[in-house]
Parts: structure tokens; C-alpha cells; sequence
């Protein structure tokens, strides 16, 4: 299965916020995206948890 299911971790509270899934053969390394964080409640970046 090429699809694995990966964390999302606020940068700034350090709280995991989101669950996804992504390609392993397109992004081999971290990903990060700019999400909603409803305890800050703005958008910050989010990038993938161990």
C-alpha cells in the first residue's frame, strides 16, 4: 500500500490536531500544511508527527 496515515502537529502549541493520509513515493519526506488550530484559533503551520 503506497498510502500511509501520518499526524499533524501544531508548530506553535505543540498539539495534534489532525490525522490524514499521504503518498509515500511523491513526499519520502516530512509534510507540513497551514491548517486551523482551535485551541490557538488561527491558522499555523502543521507538520507531520513521528
Amino acid at each position: 500500500m503506497p498510502r500511509d496515515k501520518i499526524t499533524l502537529e501544531c508548530t506553535s502549541c505543540k498539539r495534534r490536531n489532525y490525522e490524514t493520509t499521504k503518498n509515500k513515493r511523491k513526499h519520502s519526506g516530512r509534510v507540513e500544511f497551514i491548517k486551523y488550530c482551535r485551541f490557538e484559533r488561527k491558522r499555523t503551520v502543521h507538520k507531520e508527527a513521528k
